[in-house]
């Protein structure tokens, strides 16, 4: 597998620049997984650079995001085609339509109650499946909100992004949510993720990273270039956060006093999507244009 180096990245090419790997996690058997949003697939990758691709019945479903089950599976969105799917560790894959037409399911994660939870884009809904396919939906007290990333939160609730209405979403598992609007104007929220004392989320337009308390305060941290586009964010440790720079070609980490701390990819342009802490303790990341960069998780 072709690789390069930077002090603390190396990048990996796994495909073709028109496969776009979009969506990572790490999975119960080791390994990583990966969406390809553009070639309509799923795919498997070991740590010594084993790649493994699982074509999905439909090549333009576009599959977005993907996140670990609690039945050991793989649950991912499909945007285009409006469905869940769940693939094995072995390859075996599986999709559930939605029951209401056009919703664009977007982000997906595992939720408190042992379902999987997921957000409808052009629907203003949130989804839960069960682990045999039962989707119910929560429509959102808001109209063209765009709800986008989601994320289990300390508090047991779920809670999203909501990048058309500029805010930040709370529902709890019986459905009753509350809606946070943010300090900054079209900050364009995305990517959210949670340790065990807050909710941290990225904001695409703004070029900052926020936090949420459970209790609904904000607070923001700018970072060093506002035109990076701050895309996915995932939590390392509680209090230690690292997120995908999609607008620059970088890596960043960010801690609970807010510290920015940035690591260049070696290509600039590779449109660094979503982030994951890999078994190995490292930080892994899919690059739209064919691969994944692995950076060291370590305190400068």
């Amino acid at each position: 597998m072709p690789f390069s180096h930077t002090p603390s990245v190396t990048q990996f090419r796994l495909t073709d620049d028109k496969a776009g790997p979009y969506g990572i996690a790490a999975g119960p058997d080791g390994a990583l997984w990966l969406t390809l949003v553009h070639r309509g697939s799923v795919a498997r990758l070991t740590l010594d650079g084993a790649f493994e691709e699982y074509a999905l019945d439909a090549a333009d479903c576009r599959p977005t995001v993907i996140a670990a089950g609690p039945d050991g599976a793989l649950w991912f969105t499909r945007f285009q085609d409006h469905r869940i799917g769940r693939v094995t560790t072995d390859g075996e894959v599986t999709s559930f339509p939605l029951p209401t037409a056009d919703g664009g399911p977007y982000g997906i994660t595992s939720g408190p109650d042992g379902a999987m939870w997921f957000t409808e884009t052009t629907g203003d809904r949130i989804g839960r499946i069960t682990l045999d396919g039962e989707v119910t939906e929560f429509a959102l007290p808001v109209a063209g909100g765009f709800p986008s990333a989601i994320t289990t939160g300390p508090d047991g609730a779920l809670w999203f992004t909501l990048n058309g209405a500029n805010a930040i979403g709370r529902i709890a598992v019986d459905g009753d949510t509350a809606v946070h609007p943010l300090p900054t104007d079209a900050a364009g929220p995305v990517g959210i993720a949670a340790d065990g004392h807050a909710v941290w989320f990225t904001e695409i337009l703004a070029g900052q990273i926020g936090r949420i308390a459970p209790d609904g305060r904000i607070t923001e941290y700018p970072l060093p270039d506002r035109s990076a586009k701050p895309h996915a964010i995932v939590a390392a440790a509680d209090g230690e956060y690292w997120f995908t720079e999609w607008g620059t070609g970088r890596v960043g980490r960010i801690t609970e006093t807010g510290e920015i701390t940035e690591h260049t990819l070696p290509d600039p342009s590779s449109e660094p999507h979503g982030i994951t802490v890999g078994p190995d303790g490292a930080l892994w990341s899919a690059l739209e244009t064919g691969g994944v960069a692995r950076v060291e998780r370590s305190v400068p």
